[in-house]
């Protein structure tokens, strides 16, 4: 009777829920560890793309402000190919690029920083509002969209298989007795086979083991015929090591916007131009617009940003012919004294808008 009294005069145990804070914050922090670096950098494919980005954002053309420079520019495309994100300062001598960064956030948008800034002497930690700091990011998750994410880390597995195919490769080259041989010869003296092997003993590619044949009691018998040097060097081409790391180059190439056939030695002029336009088109004019949302959002004024003409990220004789062809259906409308507000409306038929 009592306990049951007691049960009922007991408050009500709150706990929170699977969605609740605790696991927002669990899966936000877990989101910027496993996404601000990844074993994969250290490979050279990654760091191939990576190349690639920031040659084309330190060559894209900036108009509405000068902070964004060139060394800037470049900064901010390598932060972002390999953390997703870049945050910098703003300040009255330029952009300042942070290291690490602590964030609040009001409705999923960063409200406050608090940033840690490098310095030659050791770095200093200050606390900025939103409006004086620079974030641009890629891949933003719904669970914490205040985060960018790289593509290395929305190709975990891949760029695992990369990185272990790699390592693998280069312990086998490094420890492996490649091109050594196992030569047998008739046995003789203990110390004389000791000799030998001591005196190939460490050379790679050379004669690493002397293996003894015993004489045979019959006359005219030699052990040793029919027999010949064993190879030790490992046969990688068994275990497909060459296409599996074909293929996880392939993978994390497509995943940087860079098509697989920019990296075959047989690729020739056309084909490498294809893949140089569509990586700045579907790969580094998207984040350049971000970029240049974030920057005219902060800076105070309409920032352009375009890596599609430096790059040449177009077919060149196409784009000659086209103009050819507007020029002379201009010269044509113009003789048959057309109204210029109609031939603008047969301009927007086709689709056709020009820049302001």
């Amino acid at each position: 009777m009592f306990d049951r009294l007691r049960n009922w005069f007991r408050p009500t145990e709150t706990r929170s829920s699977g969605t609740g804070y605790t696991a927002q914050v669990m899966a936000a922090r877990d989101s910027y560890i496993t996404g601000g670096r990844g074993v994969a950098e250290l490979t050279g494919t990654v760091q191939s793309c990576v190349s690639l980005w920031e040659g084309a954002f330190a060559v894209a053309d900036v108009a509405g402000t000068d902070l964004l420079s060139r060394h800037t520019m470049a900064m901010i495309a390598r932060s972002i190919a390999l953390r997703g994100e870049a945050v910098l300062l703003i300040t009255d001598l330029g952009l300042v690029a942070a290291t690490d960064w602590d964030v609040t956030t009001r409705d999923g948008n960063p409200r406050a920083y608090r940033l840690s800034i490098p310095e030659a002497g050791g770095g200093r930690t200050i606390t900025a509002l939103a409006a004086e700091v620079l974030h641009p990011r890629i891949g933003a998750d719904p669970v914490a969209p205040w985060l960018g994410t790289s593509p290395l880390r929305r190709a975990s597995l891949t760029a695992a298989m990369l990185h272990a195919v790699e390592a693998a490769l280069a312990e086998t080259f490094e420890n492996a007795p490649l091109g050594s041989l196992i030569v047998p010869l008739p046995d003789s003296g203990a110390d004389d086979m000791a000799t030998l092997r001591a005196a190939f003993r460490g050379r790679r590619g050379s004669t690493l083991v002397i293996e003894g044949v015993a004489q045979a009691t019959a006359a005219g018998m030699n052990p040793t015929i029919g027999q010949k040097p064993d190879q030790l060097s490992p046969d990688l081409s068994r275990s497909m090591t060459a296409e599996t790391l074909g293929a996880a180059r392939d993978s994390i190439a497509m995943a940087y916007g860079v098509l697989p056939l920019m990296l075959n030695r047989a690729s020739t002029g056309p084909a490498i131009r294809e893949g140089q336009r569509h990586l700045a088109t579907w790969a580094l004019q998207p984040i350049a617009e971000l970029l240049a949302e974030e920057a005219t959002a902060k800076l105070g004024g309409e920032v352009r940003i375009d890596t599609l003409r430096p790059l040449q990220a177009f077919d060149a004789g196409g784009r000659a012919r086209a103009l050819s062809a507007i020029i002379g259906a201009m010269a044509q409308a113009k003789e048959a004294g057309l109204h210029p507000a109609a031939a603008s409306e047969a301009f927007k038929l086709v689709d056709w808008k020009g820049q302001e």
